[in-house]
């Protein structure tokens, strides 16, 4: 299956007597197995959300508003009333703190409620429309960026470097990170990807890797602590990361380990591209300062499938993001251009027109 063909997040009309579901690709369980789980209430959206079954700021805000869909049709079979109904919607919403995506998709199918199930799912639809089309757009955005600062005036392939998983498995398709990736492979300009393992749950190397697998794209999967000493040896000559918040000033929020990536592209003089739609951006956050930090639980740091492997007096600090500077933003691209933070293009710039 490539990227063309993968969809994470899906509805699932009712049939017969059944309830209508929020239908995810598991990713729990890649890559060793492609299953997809079909939820049907608002308890399983909350849990697949919050145990990582879907994930990635894009998918979790198309999960979100279906979400409001079940919470709808949930009402529907129990007879919720409205303060129910809302605090439902209200627990879809806050299932994590970080992404934002989730709060704005949320926001934006909540209105159509009064409408009924058909009117959030019109809606929720486009979202996932808007978000396949976005990362289609990015891609080659930032793709045409990077060949110009990177390779001018060269046909050589670039040695790109990722962390976390940016790709179809967490958007709408085809994926932002990711999708530059791809549009740099489709165009024969890709030699390789290191792509980080990605701790505490190895999404770089269960989900990234899997989803260059399947397109036969060329990579290595690294520990995370081996990304800087991979950058400063010249290895590398660009990376490129997602985000789950971006703040006014440019300061952005993604996957733990990311800021390190960062300090590392600046040390080495190599470009730091931050690659996400433009529903990622929060204007209302002035920095980084002001974004939940989501702390997971102990236990993902303290044991290994269930297997405790440290002392039993040590405590786990589990952060699921760090937040990167902004100063050391070379390029943030989403579908309406790409921005050069580091000098000074802030993303209330994507409030006007294309910036690239």
């Amino acid at each position: 299956m490539n990227s063309q063909e993968l969809r994470a997040v899906t509805w699932t009309a009712a049939v017969e007597d059944g309830a209508p579901s929020l239908s995810l690709i598991d990713q729990t369980a890649l890559p060793h197995t492609l299953e997809r789980l079909d939820v049907t209430t608002v308890d399983g959206v909350v849990d697949a959300i919050v145990r990582l079954v879907v994930r990635g700021a894009p998918a979790i805000g198309a999960a979100g508003a279906y979400g409001v869909a079940i919470a709808l049709a949930q009402a529907g079979r129990e007879g919720w009333d409205r303060d129910r109904l809302d605090a439902e919607i209200a627990r879809v919403r806050e299932a994590r703190p970080t992404a934002v995506n989730l709060m704005v998709c949320v926001d934006r199918v909540r209105p159509f409620a009064d409408r009924g199930i058909d009117a959030v799912l019109a809606e929720a639809d486009a979202i996932v429309r808007e978000d396949l089309a976005a990362n289609h757009a990015m891609g080659a955005y930032g793709a045409d960026w990077l060949l110009r600062r990177v390779a001018p005036g060269s046909d050589r392939p670039l040695r790109i470097l990722t962390h976390c998983n940016t790709g179809a498995l967490a958007t709408a398709g085809w994926g932002t990170a990711l999708g530059v990736i791809r549009e740099l492979h489709a165009r024969g300009r890709l030699e390789t990807v290191y792509a980080d393992e990605t701790r505490p749950l190895l999404q770089g190397a269960r989900l990234t890797a899997w989803e260059l697998a399947q397109e036969g794209i060329p990579h290595y999967v690294q520990a995370d602590g081996a990304a800087a000493g991979t950058i400063l040896r010249g290895e590398v000559d660009a990376a490129i990361v997602g985000a789950d918040r971006i703040a006014a000033n440019g300061d952005t929020a993604n996957k733990v380990g990311t800021v390190g990536v960062a300090l590392a592209c600046a040390h080495a003089g190599i470009p730091f591209m931050v690659a996400a739609p433009t529903t990622t951006v929060d204007l209302a956050t002035p920095s980084g300062d002001a974004i939940h930090i989501e702390l997971r639980s102990e236990d993902e740091i303290l044991e290994w499938a269930g297997l405790r492997t440290t002392p039993k007096t040590s405590r786990g600090h589990n952060p699921a993001f760090d937040v990167t500077p902004g100063s050391l933003v070379t390029a943030l691209v989403t579908e309406r251009g790409v921005l050069e933070v580091s000098k000074g293009e802030l993303p209330e710039a994507m409030a006007g027109a294309p910036a690239a």
